[in-house]
């Protein structure tokens, strides 16, 4: 299969991104006959691409016993496209604008609502949607030209809705940092999403934006156990990491807020309390939180791991699913995507606020579209 638009970087464009040691459309993909994930992901299944009429499933192999799990090597693909902003009308997301520098992410989180899109490239959610990341490499590029444009009103970008902009890759490749340099520049407003530690890396550009009142940052918490978000997000930074992350930017004067989300009944609600206060004794200025949601083929891939992973809660973790989402596993009308019904969804809306409330938090501060300025391509740092 291939990605519409992408190429195979197989001489990768970026001078700091050395090329596979091997390619990976020569490498064959294979699965435990046990149904154990490949080294480092939370999935081994690719599951139907509703769009495709063919399915592609791994090859099976047997392994002996004690043997470590396969590995399927992590593709990257280039990602031609022309625009960078994507434009939003969900009533369920605060934002009208996003930038994703990736498509796909390599964290792997089993729950991902992102998953599904990576079929409208061909792909499956499963395994491809973590092993086949799409890079737009000209993404600062694109955002410089958008925003030097007329018609451009200077609001609030969302940093990312469907990808993690601080995944493993951007480590070598920068895009993310070098999209933040822009929006600094031109003096837009920007909102972070991530779960990634590396997201500390940026604090000289981050400080200097939240000075101006351009920036806010949001801590994706969904756990303090290790060993449960080794299994849940293989490949993101453990809480500890999270919390750290937090401590960091808020030492900078960075906004930062801590997000519990996805919260999982029956698996991780039990944590709200815990988390909010530790967000809070980290030094967040907010603190958040948001139902699971098993939008199309992430409700076959979450169920499957539940039921292998923690098999002995996974009766109860699907109850109070079906208990907060009116007996679906989820909800896919508009408005309500991130919002229980029922008892159970208000006790856990209650907790959370209660936390809230004793941890005393300052809030966020608004951020400010009145100091956007239109610069020229020789004025911009990035150039």
């Amino acid at each position: 299969m291939t990605a519409t638009n992408s190429r195979a970087m197989s001489t990768p464009p970026f001078t700091d991104v050395p090329p596979p040691l091997e390619d990976p459309a020569t490498l064959e993909p294979v699965v435990a006959r046990d149904g154990t994930p490949p080294r480092g992901r939370s999935t081994a299944q690719n599951t139907p691409n509703r769009f495709e009429r063919l399915a592609l499933e791994l090859d099976p192999v047997d392994r002996e016993q004690g043997a470590p799990p396969p590995s399927v090597p992590t593709e990257f693909l280039v990602d031609s496209t022309r625009s960078i902003l994507a434009h939003n009308d969900s009533p369920d997301l605060g934002f009208d604008y996003s930038l994703n520098p990736y498509r796909g992410c390599e964290h792997g989180c089993i729950y991902c609502y992102a998953r599904p899109s990576h079929e409208f490239l061909g792909f499956s959610a499963g395994l491809d949607f973590e092993t086949r990341i799409l890079v737009k490499e000209r993404a600062p590029e694109l955002l410089a030209e958008t925003l030097q444009r007329k018609s451009w009103t200077p609001q609030v970008v969302a940093l990312s809705g469907n990808t993690d902009c601080y995944q493993p890759v951007e480590r070598r490749l920068q895009l993310t940092r070098r999209c933040l340099q822009v929006f600094l520049d031109c003096r837009n407003p920007v909102s972070i999403t991530t779960k990634n530690h590396l997201v500390t890396r940026d604090v000289d550009l981050l400080a200097e934006m939240a000075r101006l009142d351009l920036v806010h940052v949001s801590i994706s918490i969904t756990t303090l156990r290790p060993d449960l978000a080794a299994v849940l997000e293989p490949r993101t930074a453990r809480p500890r990491r999270r919390l750290d992350a937090v401590h960091r930017l808020a030492s900078a004067g960075v906004p930062v807020c801590a997000n519990i989300a996805p919260v999982i009944p029956g698996l991780t609600d039990e944590e709200i309390p815990a988390i909010v206060r530790a967000a809070a004794d980290a030094g967040a200025s907010s603190a958040g939180h948001l139902l699971l949601r098993l939008p199309g083929a992430v409700e076959p891939l979450f169920v499957d791991w539940l039921r292998r992973t923690i098999p002995d809660r996974a009766a109860k973790v699907l109850g109070r699913l079906h208990a907060v989402r009116g007996g679906r596993l989820s909800e896919n009308r508009p408005g309500h995507r991130f919002q229980g019904t029922g008892e159970l969804a208000n006790l856990i809306s209650g907790v959370f606020d209660a936390a809230h409330r004793r941890c005393a938090f300052p809030g966020m501060p608004p951020l400010r579209t009145d100091l956007f300025r239109r610069s020229t391509p020789g004025q911009l740092s990035l150039f």
